[in-house]
């Protein structure tokens, strides 16, 4: 049998072990913080320990700090339903403030029908987030899809600087945050956490394209395989 001493130490351990797999910066913090808890109990109680005790006070407080300012911050964050939806597909489970900075690396617009997005074989210059309306796809002259409220436009070769796999048209009014590529390709390299939001965002897009473009293959008969999703 493990003594209580022997015990707190394995918690603390598997504690870090855990923040290192968190993937939310909030959750590292929590359970580093817990993991300092355990060590400055077992310090304080059982070996009497004054300099783990010390470090283990000091890395409570640190975690326990930024928790508190991220609190404080995300009080006063407001965010409007069409930006929470954006926020949903684009980065979810990122901090609010950390989102409401992201939101503000681009603007919002109202496009009307026949406004072009991206065009088929040129440099995709914004991402785009659809709030309202739709959006046409077309590859090679070809119908291919269709772009509805929720889906993210350009995402495939934002980031990348490659150029665009389909030709995106508005079909009706539109409603749409943008943001320059050239502005946001160092954002998302300064901040990794907003980094693997965004890839995670952008995975998850891609199959939800995937799927609607094989729906349209199958109704179309007769579409070419290998027609991309919308860039």
């Amino acid at each position: 049998m493990l003594s209580a001493d022997a015990l707190l130490l394995q918690l603390s351990y598997a504690l870090l072990v855990a923040a290192v797999l968190a993937a939310r910066p909030a959750a590292l913090r929590v359970l580093v913080a817990l993991a300092a808890l355990v060590g400055l109990t077992r310090a304080l109680i059982w070996t009497g320990d004054v300099v783990t005790a010390v470090w283990m006070g000091l890395l409570l407080g640190a975690c326990l700090t930024l928790l508190a300012r991220n609190f404080y911050e995300s009080r006063h964050i407001r965010f409007t339903p069409e930006e929470r939806r954006m926020l949903d597909s684009l980065v979810a489970g990122v901090s609010q403030s950390r989102a409401r900075h992201l939101i503000d690396q681009g603007i919002w617009l109202n496009g009307k029908e026949g406004d072009v997005l991206t065009r088929e074989g040129q440099r995709v210059d914004h991402l785009y987030f659809l709030a309202e309306g739709e959006a046409r796809v077309m590859s090679m002259g070809r119908h291919v899809g269709t772009c509805r409220p929720g889906d993210l436009i350009g995402e495939l070769t934002v980031l990348s600087g490659e150029t665009a796999s389909a030709t995106v048209i508005l079909t009706g009014p539109a409603r749409f945050w943008c943001a320059p590529a050239d502005d946001l390709r160092p954002y998302v390299e300064a901040h990794d956490d907003i980094r693997r939001a965004i890839e995670h965002g952008f995975a998850t897009a891609l199959k939800s394209k995937l799927r609607a473009s094989n729906r349209a293959i199958a109704e179309a008969g007769g579409v070419h395989p290998g027609s991309e999703p919308a860039a």
